[in-house]
């Protein structure tokens, strides 16, 4: 990791979660590779990306508190597995854990009675599993932990968010690459996370594996921009379209669509393509908005000179003085 998130999105650590959303929104707009184009924008933008899906998410955001750089080698349930991973009686529990002061090792401390004094264990020794690696250390009875739940990003353009389909995806672990065929469903959003049971860490012992989970994330579009399962698109059209109505194409993430502009559309107004946007095989589909904007020949003709010209001479329209 880089820097630390709290740093690159200009937060403090005790940020609320609207603060950190807003820091996001103003720094992303920043860096936008589309709106800034420094070599270094698209680095900066994919960093800030990755700070923001860490400490926008609530249970991330405690394990990344608690664990610094490790926190993505810890499972999302880790509290529930060191209640019920190692022991059963009274007293034999792993009751808590603490941050050593050794190079920032997570160490359990385990409690033997109300007034037993606790020992200290390294985790890496005992919970290996936790971190892909074997069981207990040599002495000590084996210990079956079942392995952490593990997540990676799974970039996807807006199109293959509305199509879905098989993908084939490879992400680096410590053995190497590997690949995974994913089965990403027809109008995925950005956030969602795809399971892949199974294909987490190891557990220890006899334990079962966890899983692995791929939180998709929707690149920048150069046409496109989502709201939810909501396309916005802008919609070019001409003076004499906008002024008397036309039925024009508009590009969609299902392909090329038609859609009616009425007669005396401005820039600025919105049309609704109804169920035109990311599908939703739970309930009502997404929509698509067609936004206005009324373009004019950037190197008129003679001709189209003199219409303009004659058009001007005629009509008493003053947009300025317009209600």
């Amino acid at each position: 990791m880089a820097r630390d998130y709290y740093e690159v999105l200009g937060v403090s650590r005790g940020a609320s979660p609207e603060e950190i959303q807003q820091a996001y929104r103003n720094l992303a707009r920043k860096h936008h590779p589309d709106v800034n184009k420094d070599p270094a924008a698209e680095e900066r933008f994919k960093e800030l990306n990755e700070a923001y899906s860490v400490l926008s998410d609530p249970g991330t955001r405690a394990r990344y508190d608690r664990f610094g750089e490790d926190f993505r080698k810890i499972p999302e349930d880790w509290e529930e597995r060191v209640g019920a991973g190692a022991g059963g009686g009274a007293g034999g529990g792993f009751r808590s854990w603490t941050t050593s002061g050794d190079g920032g090792r997570v160490r359990f401390v385990r409690g033997f009675g109300e007034d037993a004094q606790g020992t200290g264990t390294d985790f890496e020794d005992l919970f290996g599993a936790f971190f892909g690696g074997g069981g207990a250390r040599p002495g000590a009875g084996r210990v079956h932990v079942p392995g952490a739940d593990q997540e990676a990003e799974l970039p996807l353009t807006v199109e293959d968010a509305y199509r879905g389909g098989r993908r084939t995806v490879t992400l680096a672990g410590p053995s190497g690459q590997r690949g995974y065929q994913v089965d990403v469903p027809a109008g995925v959003t950005d956030g969602q996370r795809i399971r892949l049971a199974g294909q987490g860490g190891r557990g220890s012992g006899d334990a079962p594996a966890g899983d692995l989970y791929l939180r998709v994330r929707i690149q920048p579009h150069p046409r496109f921009r989502l709201d939810g399962r909501n396309v916005h698109v802008t919609l070019p059209v001409t003076p004499w379209e906008a002024a008397l109505g036309a039925t024009v194409p508009v590009p969609t993430p299902g392909g090329t669509a038609k859609v009616s502009v009425p007669g005396g559309s401005s820039s600025g107004r919105r049309l609704r393509l109804r169920g035109e946007g990311l599908p939703n095989p739970g309930g009502q589909s997404g929509h698509l908005y067609a936004e206005i904007r009324v373009m004019v020949p950037p190197h008129p003709t003679d001709r189209e000179r003199g219409l303009f010209e004659e058009l001007a001479a005629t009509s008493s329209f003053d947009p300025r003085s317009a209600p």
